[in-house]
């Protein structure tokens, strides 16, 4: 399989799980069958540059008094990458820090925790890291062998006891290995083999290679671990996307139905009423129209219809106390016009007055107005804010749904190796 096409699927399982991106970049550097990576992490000026090249057998590392690196150095050697990181106190500005970690936790296979004796105990920083690579240990089976460096810097063994007593009671049962690059290199120099036993550096090139000959069974073990945690988040992912796609669609479907049910009750309710004053009439003045002379008068007429206007006003009144509960007030903004007091659904649907009984009546008693009533609030109701953020709430995610499940099917892609 190409490294695009892993890129690719890692980058749709990314997009789902943002705080898995640095698991699934794990997982494409153990997905390419590189060499084993041995990485060194330490703070600055503790001896790591100068370890590396004792441990190579050569002098591949830039070594300095001064803040020398930088940026992450590397060199492949017997098979083998090794990686010296920029110190955990490398830059004020963290940026190197963030280098350190990111080659302690995404490239290394094995990681060398360098700390020079001369320091005594480890600092707030070091605990914090060594902490976290030790649960890392347990959790991925990546190990972190801490060396103990610059050993030859302190006065005797009692004080290198002491030292390590002190560590200790920092991090019970801890391993140091004690180290001392400068009697290492000496010891090559001069032939002297006793010198080169005492530094310490063939017992950890020992250990390293065991370490080394675990490392295909680590990344094994690790990838099917990843892939395992990953797949089981995915699936916990989706399970909690249906279920809240349940509930919002319940809900969208409880609104809609207790909706329909008020506005029904109160449109018969006021129909009724309308229907029962229209046949307590007596004769239809309204239908006469006024002459010129009844202009500032009262009429027959015009109290019919002002008695119209008032039976309407009420009617209107009940439907929009409804209507409020619900959230159906303001037309959507594409319909609405410069006189503030017109925007309004009751507005939009019935108009703003009637004046005579056929037309109440036809609103009102007739099937026919019932439905349309019905049916352009229905519609209102639906571009109400509250009901167009839960559909877009639903939208959301249904296409959350929808990308969770292409994760799955690009996690399937990553447990592909060929």
């Amino acid at each position: 399989m190409s490294s695009t096409i892993r890129e690719q699927a890692a980058h749709e399982i990314a997009s789902v799980l943002p705080q898995r991106a640095h698991d699934l970049a794990r997982l494409q550097i153990l997905s390419d069958d590189s060499e084993p990576v041995v990485t060194v992490v330490g703070k600055y000026n503790h001896g790591k540059s100068s370890l590396l090249n004792e441990l190579l057998g050569r002098d591949a590392f830039a070594v300095s008094d001064r803040r020398e690196t930088v940026r992450l150095s590397d060199s492949v050697h017997d098979g083998v990458r090794w990686l010296d990181a920029p110190g955990l106190d490398a830059d004020v500005g963290s940026a190197d820090d963030r280098e350190a970690l990111r080659a302690a936790w995404l490239k290394s296979d094995i990681r060398l925790f360098v700390h020079a004796a001369k320091e005594g105990e480890l600092d707030a920083k070091e605990l914090t890291l060594l902490a976290e690579l030790d649960a890392d240990r347990v959790r991925t089976g990546r190990q972190t062998l801490v060396v103990l460096s610059q050993v030859d810097q302190l006065a005797d063994d009692a004080e290198l006891q002491n030292v390590g007593a002190a560590i200790d009671r920092q991090m019970p049962g801890i391993v140091l290995n004690a180290v001392s690059s400068m009697r290492h290199r000496k010891g090559i120099e001069g032939g002297k083999k006793l010198l080169l036993e005492k530094s310490g550096i063939p017992a950890l090139q020992a250990m390293l290679q065991t370490e080394l000959a675990r490392v295909p069974a680590a990344r094994a073990h690790e990838r099917a671990l990843l892939l395992r945690e990953i797949g089981a988040q995915l699936q916990q992912l989706r399970a909690a996307q249906q279920t809240s796609l349940g509930i919002l669609q319940k809900t969208q479907q409880q609104q809609r139905r207790e909706f329909d049910r008020d506005l029904s009750s109160v449109i018969e309710k006021v129909a009724r009423d309308i229907d029962a004053m229209l046949n307590a009439l007596g004769t239809d003045h309204a239908i006469v129209p006024d002459t010129a002379k009844d202009a500032y008068m009262i009429t027959a007429g015009k109290l019919e219809r002002a008695h119209i206007q008032i039976a309407y006003s009420r009617a209107c009144i009940e439907i929009d106390a409804v209507l409020a509960a619900h959230g159906v007030i303001a037309i959507p903004l594409e319909q609405r016009t410069v006189a503030k007091s017109l925007n309004s659904v009751m507005i939009a649907v019935m108009g703003v007055s009637v004046k005579l009984r056929k037309d109440l009546r036809r609103m009102f008693c007739e099937a026919s107005g019932r439905e349309r009533m019905q049916r352009e609030f229905i519609h209102y109701y639906e571009l109400s804010d509250e009901r167009k953020a839960l559909a877009a709430q639903i939208a959301d995610t249904e296409a959350s749904i929808a990308a969770s499940a292409q994760a799955a099917l690009a996690l399937r892609t990553l447990e592909a190796r060929a």
